[in-house]
């Protein structure tokens, strides 16, 4: 049964929501007006626009135009809390939620929106030659790594190692990999071309590997298909049905080749955070935690799990997808419920999820978009693509910042944000290439 308040007030009940991203901030923006008090915990102290995160890490916008502090957006909300912690761990029995400090968090209600990383298939060990893109940090860690890979190559004297240094490998053929491998096309066949001396910019090899029979397998067989000629016409080599068996400093072991190379980054799947080992909980094979209907832990009503840490179903037994959107409205779903409960009001029931179209952009002039109802392809549909990345950013400033980015990019072909940062300055790419 719901736990009812005994010890405090109505007005004191105290929602925990765990993780700053779409899930979280959704719940916290929906129980405004809400009797109860809230506490964010997140391990960063900002909210990431992860959509946008591949152009931080191919330097097409900088780092705080898609961030924002957590505690910046809720300076109007005095019942918010924000604490900057990492959650270890959840008491069910007590109802605490554990940090690694040794501290504690006492609870009501609990929201888990922790997120996923990326997930290397029982090979963890190749995490280190092929980072994936998760997080402001992962996105200047590829930045870095791709940028240096110009600059080391700009000074070898080898001609094979000075390939191998221009050959960028991207394993994984879904929406983050195909648009990585357009967007470092378009940085090394354009906007990079006048910069070096030593070496041809044309030159470079994008190597785009999916172990499926077809990139963006989540859209229809045709846009997909334009996907792969876009992504062909703008320089990049796209392979499918081949998995890769290797990731090594220097080269990558895919089918029967082995291609040299001094990047190499992973789009290629997600694991869930451990919530379902904090709770004890059910999970699937991604580690995410198998929610009811309502989005609660069996169990436990007095949890809920979403984003990309719940898996969640349809009505006709399809995954819900594990995108912004979704998490969004997961959120909105849970902040209903809990104000449903504390006023004594009948509870929303079952999450409905409600699909408003999978996007997915190949460089800066061409996109892919599947409503259900219509599909686009080429240049109308990257404007739509970019109108609606823009409208979901948060705050004017930054949406007039990104929308200046992008058309100067677009009519320059110029960067600004090429910048090699938290690294030293001679640094190797993950090894010597082989």
């Amino acid at each position: 049964m719901w736990r009812k308040e005994q010890e405090h007030s109505l007005a004191e009940h105290h929602v925990v929501v765990v993780g700053a991203g779409f899930g979280g901030l959704e719940t916290v923006r929906g129980l405004s007006g809400a009797p109860v008090r809230i506490t964010m915990i997140d391990q960063r102290n900002h909210h990431l626009f992860q959509p946008l995160l591949y152009q931080v890490a191919t330097a097409m916008l900088a780092t705080s135009e898609i961030a924002w502090p957590v505690r910046y957006l809720f300076r109007d909300r005095p019942e918010v809390k924000t604490l900057l912690a990492t959650v270890q761990g959840v008491d069910t029995a007590k109802h605490e939620v554990l940090l690694s400090d040794g501290h504690s968090v006492p609870y009501d209600t609990l929201v888990l929106a922790t997120g996923a990383r990326h997930a290397y298939f029982g090979h963890d060990e190749w995490e280190r030659f092929a980072p994936g893109l998760k997080t402001l940090e992962d996105a200047t860690t590829i930045r870095r790594r791709m940028l240096m890979a110009f600059e080391l190559a700009e000074r070898e004297t080898d001609p094979a190692r000075r390939q191998a240094l221009l050959t960028f490998v991207i394993i994984g053929g879904g929406p983050t990999g195909v648009e990585l491998a357009g967007a470092i096309a378009e940085l090394a066949h354009v906007t990079l071309v006048k910069d070096f001396r030593s070496i041809d910019p044309h030159l470079t090899r994008v190597v785009l590997i999916e172990a499926g029979p077809r990139i963006l397998a989540g859209f229809t067989e045709d846009l997909s298909a334009y996907a792969h000629k876009a992504l062909e016409r703008l320089g990049v080599e796209v392979r499918t049905g081949e998995a890769v068996t290797e990731c090594a400093a220097g080269h990558v072991v895919f089918g029967k080749e082995t291609l040299a190379t001094g990047t190499i980054l992973w789009a290629a799947g997600v694991q869930a955070s451990p919530a379902a080992q904090w709770l004890g909980a059910e999970a699937d094979r991604a580690g995410r935690v198998k929610v009811a209907p309502d989005l609660t832990v069996p169990g436990h009503p007095e949890i809920f799990v979403v984003g990309d840490t719940a898996a969640v179903f349809a009505p006709d037994g399809k995954p819900v997808p594990g995108i912004a959107p979704a998490a969004k409205q997961q959120g909105g779903h849970v902040a209903a419920t809990i104000k449903a409960r504390l006023s004594g009001k009948s509870a929303p029931g079952a999450f409905r999820y409600k699909h408003s179209g999978s996007l997915a952009t190949i460089g800066k002039r061409a996109a892919v978009i599947d409503f259900g109802w219509i599909k686009l392809r080429g240049w109308l549909a990257w404007w739509i693509w970019g109108i609606a990345h823009i409208f979901f950013l948060i705050g004017t400033r930054n949406r007039i910042a990104v929308a200046l980015s992008w058309l100067w990019i677009h009519i320059s072909g110029h960067r600004s944000a090429r910048l090699i940062t938290q690294g030293k300055a001679r640094e190797k790419i993950s090894s010597s290439v082989e």
